[in-house]
C-alpha cells in the first residue's frame, strides 16, 4: 500500500501514514473537530478579594535546590508549579526546571536567567514545534546555553539568547518530551495547548515580583509560527481577566515566529519555487519533474483553498495527500535535507531529521543523572524527541488549516510587535512562503508594509540577509542559515534578538 508522507514542522517528522490508518487512528473522517469561537476560559476564582488573600514566594533565590517548590494562585485553583533550582546546562547562571500541573497533565520547563542583567532583562517564552517536537532541539541544539555535543559531552554556548533575557523552554503539548498526562490524555489543536500556556505566565510573574511588567516575548519556530500567534492571544486575552482581579497583567510586548509555518496553503504552493527555481540555490529537480510539479500546482493551490474555506476534513485530506505526493514526496526523494535545501541528509530522515545530534540529545536526557538533576517525574523516564502521536493527532484534527495568520493581525493591530525571521536556506517552512503570509496579512498598515523595499541588513559592515518593515511588523532572512536558524548561524540570530529587544530598526 502506499503510503503518505505527511508534511513535518521543526524539525520534526509525522511518520508516514496511509489512508486506511488515518481513519482508524482517529476517525477523522466520521466527524469533524469544531475549534469553540469562546476558546479562552480558565478557571479563575471570582472577584479581586481572592487575589489579596494570595501571598507571593517573592524571590527565585527561595527556591529549592533539593526538591520541587511549589506555587499556587487563588485564580488558578486548577493549576500548579513545581519548580527547583541547580547550574544544570548554563554554569554560570542559576537553572530552574519544573512542571506546569493542571490536575492529572503536567508540562515540563526550563527556566535560564540572563547572563546580562537577570533583574533587568527581557523575559523570552520559548517552544519549538512539530507538532509533537521537544523544545529540547531549541535548548541544545539552536539557542540555549548549552550545546550537546555528545551523551557524554556538554559545551558552553557563548551566542545564547540568554546573553541577553531571561528565557523559558517549554515541552508542549502533553505528550511531548518530559510533559505528560496521568492517564494518557492528549491534545490535537493549538488552542487547547495554548492555554495551560497562559495561566502559567501569570502564576510565574505573580510568585517572582521582580519580573512583573518585564517586557514578555513569546518565540517559536516551524510549527511555532502556529502555536505562537495563538499562545499570545491566550496570554492577551487572559490580562482583561487579571486586571478585572486587581492584578498586574503579563507585559505582552511581541512576538518571534523563527522559519514559521504559519499559513499551509500560500507555504505549501511555495515548494515548487524552491526546488525548481534559482532562488536559495540552483534548481534540485529535473525539468521533467519541475514541470510536472507546475502543472499541478494550480489544482493543489485550489484544493487548498476549498479546504481552508469549508474547514472539511475530506476535502482537508485529500489536498494534503494530492499536495504532498506532488510536491513534498519528490524532495524527499532527493535525498535532500528538508530544512536546508543546500546539503544532504546527515544519516537517515526518518532516525535523525537529517541532524546527527539529534540522536545526541535524547541519549542526554536519557541519562538518570540529567533526569534527577532536571527533576523529571518517573512517568517519563524514556524521553523522546518526538511524539508521533502528536504530530497524528494534530494532523488529523486538521490543526494546521486553521487560519492561525489571523491572529498575528489581530495582535498587530493591538500594538504588539512581530518578527518573522527565516534562514534563507530552508525549504519546509521557506522564506518565500513566509514573504507571501506576511505580504497578505490583513491589518491596517498592510499597504505600508507592501511598499516597502526589501534592503539588506549588515552586521560589522557585512550583509547577512533581507529585512523588510513597517510599524510593529518586521520580516528578515539570514543567509546561510537553514530551518534552525540560530544552530546554523548562532551570532546572526543572536544579533537580530539583541536588535529586537532593544526596538532597534534592523
Amino acid at each position: 500500500m502506499k503510503l503518505l508522507v505527511v508534511l513535518s514542522l521543526v524539525g520534526w517528522f509525522i511518520p508516514a501514514c496511509s489512508y486506511a490508518q488515518q481513519e482508524r487512528l482517529s476517525g477523522v473522517l466520521d466527524k469533524q473537530r469544531v475549534i469553540p469561537d469562546d476558546a479562552t476560559k480558565f478557571d479563575f476564582a471570582s472577584g479581586p478579594h481572592e487575589a489579596r488573600s494570595f501571598t507571593a514566594l517573592g524571590d527565585l533565590s527561595a527556591v529549592s535546590s533539593t526538591g520541587f517548590t511549589v506555587l499556587e494562585h487563588p485564580l488558578f485553583p486548577r493549576y500548579s508549579v513545581r519548580i527547583k533550582k541547580s547550574k544544570f546546562c548554563d554554569g554560570t547562571v542559576p537553572a530552574y526546571t519544573g512542571y506546569i500541573d493542571v490536575e492529572a497533565h503536567h508540562l515540563f520547563f526550563y527556566f535560564f536567567e540572563s547572563r546580562g542583567d537577570p533583574d533587568k532583562d527581557d523575559v523570552i517564552f520559548w517552544t519549538n514545534g512539530g507538532p509533537g517536537g521537544s523544545s529540547a532541539m531549541g535548548l541544545f541544539m539552536e539557542l540555549g546555553p548549552c550545546n550537546i555535543a555528545s551523551a557524554d559531552a556538554v559545551t558552553f554556548n557563548p551566542y545564547s539568547w540568554n546573553e541577553r533575557a531571561n528565557i523559558f523552554f517549554i515541552d508542549q503539548p502533553i505528550a511531548v518530551g518530559f510533559s505528560y498526562a496521568d492517564y494518557g490524555e492528549t491534545v490535537d489543536n493549538s488552542i487547547d495547548a495554548g492555554r495551560d500556556i497562559a495561566a502559567f505566565t501569570a502564576i510565574f510573574f505573580e510568585h517572582f515580583t521582580k519580573f512583573k511588567s518585564r517586557p514578555f516575548h513569546m518565540a517559536g519556530e516551524s510549527y511555532g509560527g502556529r502555536y505562537i500567534p495563538v499562545f499570545a492571544t491566550e496570554v492577551y486575552e487572559m490580562n482583561a481577566r487579571l486586571l478585572d482581579a486587581g492584578l498586574t497583567p503579563v507585559n505582552l510586548t511581541s512576538i518571534m515566529i523563527g522559519n514559521g509555518c504559519t499559513h499551509f496553503p500560500t507555504m505549501t504552493s511555495s515548494y515548487w519555487n524552491m526546488q525548481c527555481q534559482n532562488i536559495s540555490g540552483p534548481p534540485i529537480q529535473s525539468l521533467q519533474t519541475c514541470v510536472k510539479m507546475k502543472r499541478g500546482l494550480s489544482r493543489c493551490e485550489r484544493m487548498l483553498q476549498s479546504c481552508e474555506d469549508a474547514f472539511n476534513p475530506i476535502d482537508c485530506t485529500a489536498a494534503t495527500m494530492f499536495c504532498d505526493a506532488l510536491l513534498w514526496e519528490p524532495y524527499i526523494a532527493t535525498g535532500y535535507n528538508p530544512y536546508d535545501i543546500t546539503k544532504l541528509c546527515d544519516g537517515a530522515f526518518e532516525d535523525t531529521l537529517c541532524y546527527s545530534g539529534f540522536k545526541d540529545v535524547e541519549a542526554f536526557l536519557n541519562r538518570p543523572d540529567v533526569q534527577h538533576t532536571i527533576g523529571a517525574d518517573d512517568a517519563v523516564k524514556n524521553y523522546s524527541m518526538r511524539s508521533d502521536r502528536i504530530g497524528i493527532d494534530f494532523f488529523l484534527s486538521q490543526d494546521k488549516m486553521f487560519p492561525t495568520q489571523y491572529y498575528i493581525a489581530a495582535l498587530l493591530e493591538r500594538g504588539i510587535r512581530a518578527l518573522l525571521y527565516v534562514g534563507a536556506n530552508d525549504w519546509t517552512c521557506n522564506w518565500v512562503g513566509n514573504e507571501r503570509m506576511t505580504l497578505n496579512l490583513e491589518w491596517t498598515s498592510r499597504g505600508s508594509f507592501a511598499a516597502q523595499p526589501l534592503p539588506g541588513w549588515t552586521i560589522d559592515g557585512a550583509s547577512v540577509g533581507f529585512t523588510r518593515s513597517a510599524g510593529p511588523l518586521t520580516f528578515a532572512t539570514i543567509f546561510g542559515a537553514g530551518h534552525l536558524a540560530p544552530h546554523d548561524k548562532p551570532k546572526e540570530a543572536l544579533e537580530l534578538v539583541r536588535r529586537w529587544l532593544a526596538k532597534e530598526q534592523l
